[in-house]
Order: C-alpha cells, then sequence, then structure tokens
C-alpha cells in the first residue's frame, strides 16, 4: 500500500470513528508515561480551572491508531519528531498559534527549525523536551561493561536481553549492519536489519513497551541488558536500589524530539493554550524533567528551575551533544517498509 493510498485510508477511517468532544475545560491528552504527572499537573488545574486526563501510548506507532479508535477525542498529543509529520498529513492537528504561545522564542532554535513540526510556513508542533535512545544494562551482570550494539546479541545472555517494541528496533539492527543512513535505508538494507533481529529473537526474554514494564523486568532480574529512554528508566531502577549503567554504544544512539501538538477541531482551545504555556514554563519543564530525567527545550524556564548540576548533567548548556545523536526523521514513503518489517519480525 503506498502512502498516499495509507494516508487516505486512514483519513476516512477517522471520520467514521471520530466520538463526540469532551467537555469544554477539561483536556483530554494522549501523551507518554510522566508528561502529565500529578506532580506538576495538579498545581496546572489548581490554578487554570482545566482538567486534565491522560491516555498514554508505549510507542509513536499508537498515535494514528487511537486517535481513529472512537474511544475519545483527544485535545493535545505529543509524537516524537518521526511521526509528527504523519499527524499533520492524517489532518489529525492544526497550526499552533505561536503567538499565544508566551515562551515560543526561547525554544531551541534548532528543534523550531525542524521540519517535522513545519508545514506551508506555520508551525504545527511545540518542541517540548528531548533526549537519546541509549542502552543500559546492570551493574552486577557484567565484570566487562558493554560498549557496543553486539552485545545485545551475545549468545551468553539468552533469556536476558530486552528491546524496545518499537520500529525503532530497525535502526538498532541496521547500525550493527554497518548501515548507518538509518533514516533512509534501501529495501536490502531493512531486510537485512529484519534478518539480524530475527537471529536475535532467541536471546529476547520481552519486547519492551513502557517504562514501568521494563524497570519491572531489571528489577527481577529477569533482563540485564536492553535500549532505554535514557534518563528515565535508569533512574527509576536506582530509586529502587538497583544498580545500572547507561552507555552510548561505539555504533552511536538515536536522539528524539516530543513537541505538543492540537487536535484539530478540539473545543478546548483556551485550556489547551494554557496547558502549552504551563509546559514550557518552570512548572513544566523541570516538572518533566523531574520525573522522566529527559532534557528539555527551554533552556530559560530550565536555568530558572534547575540546579547548575542538573542543567549539565541534562546537556542543557551543551548543544554539541545533541549534535552528536542519530535524531530521528520522519520516514515519508518508507514509513511502511520500516513497520511492516520491525511487525514482521514480532510475528515469526
Amino acid at each position: 500500500m503506498t502512502r498516499k493510498i495509507l494516508l487516505g485510508a486512514l483519513g476516512a477511517l477517522a471520520l467514521t470513528t471520530a466520538a463526540p468532544a469532551l467537555a469544554e475545560g477539561t483536556l483530554n491528552v494522549l501523551t507518554w508515561e510522566g508528561y502529565a504527572d500529578p506532580s506538576f499537573i495538579s498545581k496546572f488545574e489548581e490554578e487554570s480551572g482545566c482538567k486534565v486526563n491522560a491516555t498514554y501510548v508505549g510507542s509513536n506507532d499508537d498515535f494514528a491508531p487511537k486517535l481513529m479508535s472512537g474511544g475519545g477525542v483527544y485535545d493535545l498529543i505529543t509524537p516524537s519528531i518521526d511521526t509528527t509529520k504523519l499527524m499533520i498529513d492524517l489532518d489529525f492537528v492544526e497550526p499552533l498559534d505561536t503567538a499565544k504561545i508566551s515562551e515560543w522564542n526561547n525554544i531551541y532554535k534548532k528543534f523550531r527549525d525542524l521540519d517535522g513540526i513545519q508545514k506551508d510556513g506555520e508551525y504545527y508542533g511545540m518542541p517540548y523536551v528531548w533526549g537519546a535512545i541509549a542502552f543500559m544494562y546492570r551493574d552486577d551482570a557484567f565484570t566487562t561493561p558493554p560498549t557496543s550494539i553486539a552485545d545485545l546479541w551475545n549468545p551468553a545472555l539468552k533469556g536476558k536481553v530486552a528491546l524496545w517494541d518499537d520500529k525503532s528496533s530497525i535502526y538498532v539492527a541496521a547500525r550493527l549492519n554497518g548501515d548507518m543512513d538509518i533514516y533512509n535505508l534501501t529495501d536490502e538494507q531493512i531486510a537485512a536489519a529484519q534478518k539480524k533481529l530475527l537471529e536475535q529473537k532467541p536471546l529476547i526474554r520481552k519486547y519492551w513497551a513502557t517504562a514501568g514494564e521494563l524497570v519491572d523486568l531489571y528489577k527481577a532480574g529477569e533482563v540485564v541488558i536492553s535500549n532505554t529512554w535514557a534518563g528515565y528508566q535508569s533512574g527509576l531502577l536506582k530509586a529502587e536500589g538497583i544498580k545500572v549503567t547507561e552507555f552510548i554504544p561505539k555504533e552511536g544512539a538515536e536522539g528524539w524530539m516530543d513537541s505538543w501538538m492540537v487536535v484539530k477541531g478540539t473545543p478546548n482551545k483556551e485550556c489547551a493554550y494554557k496547558f502549552l504555556n504551563m509546559q514550557l514554563s518552570p512548572l513544566g519543564q523541570c516538572g518533566v524533567a523531574n520525573i522522566n530525567g529527559y532534557s528539555v527545550t527551554n533552556p530559560v524556564s530550565a536555568k530558572a528551575c534547575m540546579t547548575p548540576e542538573q542543567y549539565k548533567d541534562l546537556h542543557q548548556d551543551d548543544p554539541a551533544y545533541l549534535d552528536s545523536l542519530m535524531v530521528w526523521q520522519p520516514l515519508g514513503d518508507r514509513f511502511e517498509a520500516y513497520t511492516n518489517a520491525w511487525n514482521a519480525v514480532k510475528a515469526q
């Protein structure tokens, strides 16, 4: 199926499955764990009078199906930069009125300039948080620290390996094969990555879907090495007394950036823009940084609410760190090829 046909089919389905809008003053957000945590959302609700209901995703591939499922109308979503373009193309989201976002010009220019959140001169996404897809291991399981993606293919670790249940697993296997242009892989390179993942499958304990699932696997000692949302799961494990170490493998790591997007036609725009402004303020930026351990997009707010040590640890003063990462890119017409290859791995 071509991308044009896919967009048409999904768009038609969206029209037939849309559910009634929520009451005004209530925001229904489709987002990642931690992005609507009560530790900072409760204060926003008290101050704004806007109620926030959160539904969490475990993969960027969840956004389109959930928006079309008929289970409710979402007002705001936070897809990653490799998925924002698809949300725009599917006509799920509407242009932002950046004049209503007071901290807009304080967002790192690098993120505001990304093509994935723009179309026809308008912005559709508000950059929010960013980070790396690093790798992680339990300290007590290794005498020699792992340094390569190849360590996830080590037969001695059979049954102790986990990998994120996401099409980005194709990126991981491609780099192991030496195919470094991971967002522009040929059919042959995708097939080679799929083959590599099938070779790894007997070693896999679990393809993890949520932060909590991976944390539980490490806590139980069922998994000793995996990829990870850098800063998040490791922080949760260390709080539980489990010693783990994150590392960037010699084959490099992917980078990501998540953006808030306003779902087209939401009746709750007043609350939506209050929410967007809060998320770029010190309350929202340090709120998510303290919960998830991610870097944030507004260095002005970050400097106002972080200690100098936290600001440095999250690379807020180090744009070169971001440049060292393979930041996710929209896959365009290749989206299905990557997704189908990953689904085929799981199906076998």
